[in-house]
């Protein structure tokens, strides 16, 4: 039984596929647990993750929780359809709790195994939504995540002269949307080199180049 009211059927027979990682913003989890379960907010997520690593099931996994709204992945949209959305305790500029990393990391794995993702389906909510979104923020480490097989991290590839078309096809086709190059680079950058600045260089473009391709 979902403890939030917020969700409906997944549309046209789709799966989840993917699992979209959120920040709160908010105070604490209990104000967050709050707004995701407000019928007046229209908002929910499947899991709620707080700072001290109590993971709270708030939307079943088989239904469609909405924590996505508009963007794309891999070309296509209605991503609350096929995915899980995990909601974390954190501003978007402390660093992430360990309680909340541990547990985060036993909820992910449990999800990954209940519905064959792999591991690049483990997304940003930023990488989905550039325009719209930045979570789970520059402090989110997703070295770690990808070190015990439930995200993904560049494998390394000698660097070479920026190459702007390069970029843009190496990170879509590892499953970013056709934004304009700005935002898509500010995307990029969020996830993989979250200190960077300026302009597209080398360091960007061998990142790009190393991203595994989804089958």
């Amino acid at each position: 039984m979902s403890r939030s009211p917020n969700h409906g059927p997944r549309r046209d027979g789709l799966r989840p596929e993917l699992v979209v990682l959120h920040y709160t913003a908010m105070s604490d989890a209990a104000a967050a647990e709050r707004a995701l379960c407000d019928p007046l907010r229209e908002v929910s997520a499947h899991w709620l993750i707080a700072r001290d690593g109590t993971a709270t099931p708030l939307v079943d996994e088989e239904r469609r929780a909405w924590h996505a709204g508009e963007g794309t992945w891999r070309g296509r949209g209605d991503v609350n359809s096929r995915s899980i959305g995990i909601e974390l305790d954190n501003d978007g500029a402390a660093p992430f709790a360990a309680p909340l990393m541990d547990a985060l990391e036993a909820v992910l794995a449990g999800v990954l195994g209940r519905w064959s993702i792999p591991p690049e389906g483990v997304i940003a909510h930023s990488d989905m939504a550039p325009a719209r979104k930045r979570d789970p923020g520059p402090r989110f480490d997703w070295r770690r995540l990808a070190r015990q097989g439930l995200a993904v991290w560049p494998e390394p590839v000698p660097r070479r002269p920026p190459d702007p078309a390069r970029f843009r096809a190496d990170a879509c086709a590892f499953g970013y949307p056709e934004v304009a190059d700005d935002l898509l680079l500010a995307a990029f950058r969020l996830r993989f080199r979250p200190g960077a600045r300026g302009a597209l260089d080398a360091a960007d473009c061998a990142l790009a180049a190393g991203l595994p391709r989804p089958d």
